[in-house]
């Protein structure tokens, strides 16, 4: 399977919004990441359901939405209605995340899992074949910029076993510090979807950058 691009929006330049959610539409990127912060799950508040909304009306491909909050349960319907294609809450976010996982593909989006990055793979054993996604966090949630956490390698591969072993099809997701130095070892243990936001966004020539990641990985 080819492996795809994210670029995380939260990156992006705000007071330039469409111009860089163009740039990714004109790009080899297959994703948009976009973060929810909520400054409580996470020290931090990124933006909510109003810029969503605007992301979404210029976005031309596939709007994968990471919920960096607490209860997201209240919120499935209002983002599936915003238009988002993914949903991913984390796992530490969730009492009965059976249900809502269920939830989420009752209201047709796939369904996401993130991992913060002291939790172990093990805690997906019993819900891993109904997760589309599941997004490992290679840096602490809550800001953008952050150093990749090189333990993420042992997860990754880790988790490679446990989808393997149950014979699903989900895929796995890698967000925080990417960057062109690591993309190439992170798939060869098993990632199939790289985020990456600064090291998209603050370039000097994005579009160049994307298509390069693309290439390292593909």
């Amino acid at each position: 399977m080819e492996k795809l691009i994210a670029p995380s929006v939260l990156a992006a330049d705000f007071g330039n919004l469409q111009r860089d959610i163009e740039m990714v539409n004109d790009s080899k990127a297959d994703w948009f990441h976009i973060d929810i912060m909520d400054g409580v799950f996470v020290p931090n508040i990124s933006f909510g359901m109003p810029v969503l909304k605007s992301i979404v009306q210029h976005a031309k491909k596939t709007v994968d939405v990471h919920l960096m909050i607490v209860d997201p349960d209240r919120y499935i319907e209002t983002f599936a209605d915003l238009g988002a294609n993914i949903l991913t809450v984390h796992y530490e976010a969730c009492t009965h995340l059976h249900r809502t996982i269920q939830a989420i593909k009752a209201a047709g989006m796939k369904a996401g899992v993130a991992l913060n990055p002291h939790t172990p793979i093990a805690v997906l054993e019993d819900i891993i074949h109904d997760l589309d996604l599941v997004c490992i966090m290679s840096v602490n949630p809550g800001f953008g910029g952050q150093s990749f956490i090189e333990n993420t390698y042992k997860k990754v591969q880790q988790l490679k076993n446990l989808i393997e072993f149950n014979n699903a099809s989900t895929l796995i997701e890698i967000d925080g510090g990417v960057t062109d130095q690591n993309a190439n070892k992170l798939v060869e243990v098993g990632a199939d979807v790289l985020v990456a936001g600064s090291f998209v966004f603050k370039s000097e020539t994005p579009i160049e950058t994307i298509e390069n990641l693309k290439t390292i990985v593909n």
